[in-house]
């Protein structure tokens, strides 16, 4: 198995920065994902560490091996596109061999490894059909058997899973998972949905316009997020986010708007009033009470808006004056549109970022 180490690596095309001054160090048999929206540079980087794109500067090392010049056949890697590109006219078996036959491996070692491979992908009955002959997920394991039968030292994936529809996604998933701790491959796996990131990694680094914006555990990019982008970014509901100014009065530390005045936990306020007094208040639709009947200046006058049923929860969207919050409930909730009510926000779940700098503060 082998540590990647990516050493400061941008990649331009002209005037176009891809990628920029890239550092990350993926350890030793660890699951990856780059994250990040369409053009922030993940499948850029991905190309870089198979050797198809050589980088502007920098350098990719494998272990402590510099392999920055070395062609896609001389540093063992497995690919796995979105395309899943296999060839149409040969059978799965052939597909799958196709690596080893270049590699000129003996006929029986050949036969041995595709056999197990695919039977460790549960797809040994299908190895005499086509690709037309076969489902989206059955030729998305074909493309991994083809990756995995050479045994890669690192194995790269490219939004493997979005051409499946939604409830194969969540199967394969699971089997990619499963599939890479058994097999203990360093992988790196490119994705812009941030479930499949979440609920697969070990770690995760959020991508955007070609920089880093956080390199974490899929528990501290969502409890603990460096700044607006990845706040944004990470959650499903996504986390409110709303501009206002930090204020002291009578020695208490206010986050005030247009529309509403919060008051914030004593130490919160004064640190953040010690930096700037432009802030944005983020705080995550689950770590909102919604509370019907009186509360104190802790809780924030609210008109409820617009209720969605989820099933397990409610979604309730309540405006504060101008300002939209999106609510998580309990579905047993009785709640009508323009009822009166009152929204209690965790404290200890409070995040303030920086409205100039976009950086977290709290």
């Amino acid at each position: 198995m082998v540590r990647v180490t990516l050493d400061n690596v941008s990649k331009f095309f002209g005037k176009v920065k891809a990628v920029v001054d890239l550092e990350l160090e993926i350890r030793d048999g660890e699951f990856v994902a780059l994250l990040g929206p369409s053009g922030c540079g993940k499948t850029t980087t991905l190309l870089m560490v198979a050797g198809i794109y050589k980088p502007t500067r920098g350098r990719i090392l494998f272990d402590d091996e510099d392999v920055t010049d070395l062609p896609p056949k001389d540093r063992n890697i497995g690919m796995v596109f979105q395309s899943y590109a296999l060839y149409p006219h040969m059978t799965v078996y052939d597909n799958i061999a196709f690596p080893l036959k270049l590699k000129k491996v003996p006929k029986q070692e050949i036969d041995r490894k595709v056999r197990e491979v695919a039977k460790l992908l549960q797809i040994d009955e299908l190895l005499g059909r086509k690709p037309a002959q076969l489902s989206g997920g059955q030729r998305q394991r074909v493309a991994l058997g083809r990756a995995l039968v050479k045994e890669p030292d690192v194995l790269l994936l490219d939004e493997p899973l979005s051409n499946l529809d939604a409830k194969l996604r969540i199967l394969m998933r699971a089997e990619i998972k499963r599939l890479q701790k058994e097999l203990g491959i360093t992988t790196i796996y490119v994705t812009h949905d941030q479930v499949e990131a979440m609920s697969m990694a070990d770690r995760i680094a959020v991508m955007n316009k070609g920089r880093l914006q956080q390199y974490a555990d899929p528990q501290t990019l969502y409890n603990k997020p460096a700044n607006l982008f990845v706040a944004g970014f990470i959650g499903s509901p996504p986390m409110n986010l709303i501009e206002g100014s930090v204020v002291e009065e009578n020695g208490a530390y206010y986050f005030v708007t247009p529309s509403f005045k919060y008051r914030l936990p004593k130490e919160i306020g004064e640190l953040v009033a010690s930096k700037t007094s432009d802030v944005i208040l983020g705080i995550r639709p689950e770590d909102i009470r919604i509370v019907i009947g009186d509360g104190d200046d802790t809780a924030i006058n609210g008109k409820v808006y617009v209720v969605e049923p989820l099933g397990r929860d409610l979604l309730v969207n309540v405006k504060a004056g101008d300002t939209l919050f999106k609510i998580l409930a309990p579905a047993d909730l009785q709640l009508e549109s323009g009822q009166d009510i009152l929204m209690a926000p965790d404290e200890r779940k409070i995040h303030i970022f920086d409205k100039k700098t976009g950086k977290a503060i709290v």
